[in-house]
C-alpha cells in the first residue's frame, strides 16, 4: 500500500489493525505465554531493527514521534498474561480489539471531520474522534461481554460503559503512540475491578 502512494498515517493504521486482528488469534492456537513471548518478542526486534535501518516506512516514515509500535507488541503480551492468570477470554479479547478498532476509527474519523476540536497537553484531538472511539468501544466491549456472560446483561450493559469511557479518556489524553498501552491497561483496569460481577 505504501509504495502505491498511500499515505504512511493510512497504512500504519491498516498494519494497527491486521496486527491486532491477527493476535487475536493466540489465545486459540497457543497454549502457553512463552509462545506468545517469544513471537511478540521477534516482533519487537523486528520493529526495533527496522526503525534503527530506517526500513519499512509504511509503518516508520512518519514525521511525528511515536512510540506506537514498539509498545504494541509488548502490550499483546501483557494481555496474555492476564488472560492465563485469570482463565477469562474478555481479558485479553476487549483490550486488543479496542486497541485494534477503535483507536485507528477515532483517528480516522477525526481527521476526515475535524468537527469540535480540543486539545490535551498541547495535542489537538477531535470531538468527532473520541465520539467514534467510545461508539465502537462501547459496541466491541458490549458484544464481546455478552457473549462471554450471557447471564449478565445489565452488568455488561454497566463494564461496557465503563470500558468504553475510561479508553476513551485514555486515548484523549494519551500521546506519541503510548496510547498504545493506556488504552488496553486502562480497558484491563476496569474489568479486573469488575471480575467478580
Amino acid at each position: 500500500m505504501y509504495h502505491k502512494g498511500t499515505r504512511v498515517e493510512l497504512t500504519r493504521k491498516y498494519v494497527h489493525v491486521v496486527t491486532g486482528l491477527l493476535a487475536l488469534l493466540f489465545p486459540v492456537l497457543l497454549s502457553n505465554h512463552w509462545w506468545v513471548l517469544g513471537l511478540c518478542s521477534s516482533f519487537l526486534v523486528l520493529l526495533a531493527v527496522s526503525i534503527w535501518l530506517k526500513k519499512l516506512p509504511s509503518i516508520n516514515n512518519v514525521a511525528r514521534k511515536t512510540s506506537g509500535s514498539i509498545l504494541y507488541p509488548v502490550v499483546v503480551y501483557g494481555c496474555f498474561l492476564v488472560f492465563v492468570k485469570y482463565t477469562a477470554m474478555e481479558m485479553y479479547y476487549v483490550p486488543i480489539l479496542i486497541l485494534a478498532i477503535c483507536d485507528p476509527l477515532a483517528a480516522l474519523f477525526g481527521k476526515k471531520w475535524p468537527v469540535m476540536p480540543y486539545k490535551t497537553f498541547g495535542y489537538s484531538k477531535t470531538g468527532v474522534g473520541s465520539l467514534a472511539f467510545f461508539s465502537s468501544a462501547f459496541c466491541l466491549s458490549f458484544l464481546l461481554l455478552l457473549f462471554f456472560k450471557p447471564s449478565l446483561p445489565f452488568g455488561v450493559l454497566l463494564v461496557s460503559l465503563q470500558v468504553a469511557t475510561v479508553t476513551t479518556l485514555a486515548e484523549a489524553i494519551t500521546h506519541k503512540g503510548f496510547d498504545n498501552l493506556t488504552i488496553p491497561l486502562s480497558a484491563l483496569l476496569v474489568l479486573t475491578l469488575n471480575i467478580a460481577w
